[in-house]
């Protein structure tokens, strides 16, 4: 059981490549899989910490593992939804669908790497910097929506205007990640000062 977390990481790395194939499948099934795939791997992360939790089972190669398999599940979502459609469809209407998608997710992408490079410099200068409520909010929106931008036109036959929810949520997602990324800023900015005046 010890290595249960670790597995169900490495699983969900696996399960990004699915995804992607799944995604830019023709059909409704395919993207109903896609879809599945992408809540099965957000599922797995929460599983993966309560089972290091509740094992007592944490790990230096799950804890450098965990944020990546996270980053990476979401990034290549948000880079697939971005890039759905081709050029020759462009129109005003797509054209606006598609800043709408990628602003929120160029904010989400820049403000991984910006805290993927501020962890590590905080770890090597002995920072801890935790994990706050508002971080677990952002990321359950950021699924949430992420989620409903890959069912997309399925999910509004269902429920005409999901698609629009989906596109608030990704918004919403992406100020609280500027809120959180913040956190992060300050913290290494802090350090910076008491290391000029010390």
């Amino acid at each position: 059981m010890s290595r249960l977390p670790n597995i169900l990481t490495v699983f969900r790395i696996i399960l990004v490549p699915v995804f992607a194939v799944a995604f830019v499948l023709p059909g409704d099934g395919a993207r109903l899989f896609a879809f599945a795939v992408f809540c099965i791997a957000g599922i797995s992360d929460a599983l993966d910490g309560l089972a290091a939790r509740k094992f007592n089972a944490g790990s230096e190669f799950g804890r450098m593992l965990d944020p990546i398999a996270d980053k990476i599940l979401v990034g290549v979502a948000l880079m697939m939804i971005v890039a759905e459609g081709t050029i020759h469809q462009f129109s005003l209407d797509t054209g606006l669908k598609g800043l709408l998608k990628l602003v929120p997710a160029l904010i989400i992408l820049s403000r991984e790497i910006l805290v993927s490079g501020l962890r590590e410099f905080l770890a090597g200068a002995d920072v801890s910097v935790p994990v706050t409520f508002l971080a677990k909010i952002k990321t359950t929106i950021q699924l949430i929506a992420i989620g409903g931008m890959i069912l997309g036109p399925l999910l509004d036959r269902i429920y005409p205007g999901a698609q629009i929810l989906a596109y608030v949520a990704l918004w919403i997602a992406a100020g609280l990640t500027v809120a959180t990324g913040y956190v992060y800023l300050r913290a290494g900015l802090a350090h910076t000062r008491r290391e000029k005046t010390a």
